[in-house]
């Protein structure tokens, strides 16, 4: 099933899940772990994200080498394995960097004949050691290019102007920034870029993690003002250590409210810090439901304990 079918034609809101692939080397049970302890709450679609490789140069008999080394490959297996192994829709990030237009198209034949029907179109962040984002010579630089490369294919255009080719199907989702985009220059950009995606075929949005009803509201009332209509469904992310107070916003380029940093900072103990940030969590998916949103879509980081106590205490 498309993501935007399972969005209209569901009767409440939808919860639907982020997770990342394993680190290489290791097991797929972990992961395995993290589905059993929230396929009891019947999310609707799982994300599985994708990075670039980390590139590095080796010499070898005087040569230079250039290296990609990935740390967590494995994103269209994962899909694959989780699709068949727990009967859920499962959703690629499907990005712009590393990637020509011809690799980028080969790699979408690769997920249609998969009978993957569902992608996040994102540009991604810059790769391990890049300042900031350089596309591929031959690639995207936005993922407003991206999708319309999808676009086409799902009306069966392809690069090389085939004649009577095979369209494919997919449904597109792309990210939304509540907070904007940190290298955005201002809102109002940030938030025109958006509607660009959606002008060019994305069928839904998902936003960045926030942790701020208000943010949210006024996001969608912004997004609803310059015309954007697509589902925009909120990420949430739970709070469940002190790190996170920390870490959160210096990597995701987000804020965290001062009555929950400071709730939590004041907390005695780790159980009682954790305690105190799953409640807030499900305080704020709480007022999303209240307000009418079309689903919940949670960053679980790979940490199936806290989702489930978050859903548990959101559900309970």
């Amino acid at each position: 099933m498309h993501v935007i079918d399972a969005i209209n034609n569901a009767k409440e809101p939808l919860l639907s899940l982020e997770i990342t692939p394993p680190n290489k080397g290791t097991s797929i049970d972990e992961l395995y772990q993290t589905m059993d302890k929230v396929m009891p709450f019947n999310p609707a679609f799982l994300n599985v994200t994708y990075h670039q490789p980390q590139v590095v140069y080796e010499e070898k008999d005087n040569v230079i080498y250039r290296i990609p080394k990935r740390k967590k490959p494995g994103t269209v297996g994962i899909c694959a394995s989780i699709a068949n192994r727990y009967d859920i829709e499962t959703v690629p990030h499907f990005i712009c960097g590393g990637f020509s237009k011809y690799e980028t198209e080969d790699a979408l034949i690769d997920l249609h004949f998969l009978g993957i029907k569902n992608i996040l179109a994102l540009r991604g962040d810059a790769a391990v050691g890049e300042r900031h984002f350089i596309p591929h010579r031959d690639g995207h630089r936005y993922a407003s290019e991206l999708v319309k490369q999808i676009s086409k294919m799902n009306r069966g255009v392809y690069l090389e102007e085939l004649e009577d080719a095979h369209p494919t199907n997919f449904c597109i989702g792309v990210a939304g920034y509540p907070e904007k985009h940190f290298e955005a220059a201002n809102f109002e950009k940030d938030l025109a870029h958006l509607k660009h995606k959606v002008e060019q075929g994305a069928h839904y949005i998902i936003t960045q993690m926030f942790f701020d009803f208000d943010v949210y509201k006024r996001f969608v009332e912004r997004a609803r003002k310059i015309g954007i209509t697509v589902p925009i469904l909120p990420g949430v992310k739970p709070l469940y250590t002190l790190n996170h107070l920390t870490f959160i916003p210096r990597y995701f380029h987000v804020s965290i409210p001062h009555h929950m940093v400071e709730t939590m900072e004041n907390a005695r103990t780790k159980e009682k810090v954790r305690k105190i940030g799953i409640q807030k969590s499900a305080e704020l998916c709480k007022q999303l439901i209240d307000y009418g949103v079309p689903g919940i879509h949670i960053y679980t980081m790979g940490r199936g304990n806290s989702t489930r106590d978050l859903l548990q205490e959101l559900m309970g």
